[in-house]
């Protein structure tokens, strides 16, 4: 079986035929009451891969995220991950799904109660059948792959944004997953800290052999750790391409996305979608 990158409207600019995703989104709906999100969301994500997901604020870059591993209901489509259909399943069988895929959260989502020990082993406890001493070495091994080894007995409270996303990071590595979600992994943070995540994406795909799938409106970041990029507008796939591809593109949604080009008078629906 053969699958075209993004699917069907999804493919952008160009047609590619490649094997069979190992994340697939096959006219995805999704509203929320009068707000629709999805119309037709299309879109292949290749095993081993880094793609970034890029749109406007209020597209439902996390929306997507959020119904890949069921935290949101779909209306209507199809969702398979490696093969199996996700979409209805029980709590219980999404579980399974969901130990093979680990997530940075936006903000980080630190439990303020638990020490950095206990927030990076939650995943470990949750899951897997492993020692006090089994625990330990993980949670030590992961929090030195994101460059802080030696804080676990720190408490969230005493952290800074960047180090909040790191402990983040490590909890979602602790678990050995095959695919990384990132939630806008850089906003609100530095430049200095930005380029501190941006090589801990591509170290971790190295080191770990994850796809990775990065959702941010950070150009420059997506550029950095991509090796696609697939852009959400209006409740579809309108583009999926390389980094170069994309700043070749003449569609004028593209463009202006990536270029940062404001039209000069916004009409007030616009506002209030994107926030404005």
């Amino acid at each position: 079986m053969v699958a075209r990158i993004g699917g069907g409207a999804a493919t952008g600019e160009r047609a590619t035929v490649r094997a069979v995703a190992l994340i697939e989104f096959r006219g995805v709906s999704k509203a929320f009451g009068p707000k629709v999100v999805y119309r037709s969301l299309d879109l292949d994500i290749e095993r081993g891969e880094s793609i970034t997901i890029i749109g406007g604020s209020g597209q439902g870059k996390s929306v997507m995220l959020k119904m890949l591993i069921g935290l949101l209901p779909v209306d209507g489509g199809s969702i398979r991950f490696d093969g199996q259909e996700v979409v209805g399943l029980s709590e219980r069988q999404m579980s399974h799904v969901r130990r093979r895929v680990g997530m940075l959260f936006q903000g980080s989502a630190l439990f303020d109660s638990l020490s950095v020990r206990e927030n990076v082993a939650y995943g470990l406890r949750e899951h897997l059948k492993m020692d006090e001493a089994a625990i330990n070495e993980r949670v030590h091994d992961s929090l030195s792959r994101v460059g802080l080894p030696g804080i676990e007995d720190m408490w969230p409270a005493d952290l800074s944004g960047g180090m909040k996303k790191r402990v983040g990071l490590a909890r979602a590595i602790a678990v050995r997953p095959e695919v990384l979600l990132y939630d806008e992994p850089t906003t609100g943070l530095d430049p200095i800290n930005t380029t501190r995540i941006n090589r801990l994406i591509l170290e971790l795909k190295s080191q770990l052999n994850v796809t990775s799938v990065v959702v941010t409106h950070d150009m420059h970041s997506a550029n950095a750790v991509s090796d696609r990029i697939a852009m959400i507008h209006d409740g579809l796939t309108i583009f999926s391409g390389t980094p170069d591809e994309i700043k070749l593109s003449e569609d004028p949604r593209v463009r202006d996305f990536i270029q940062g080009n404001a039209p000069l008078v916004d009409d007030t629906e616009t506002l209030l979608r994107v926030g404005g």
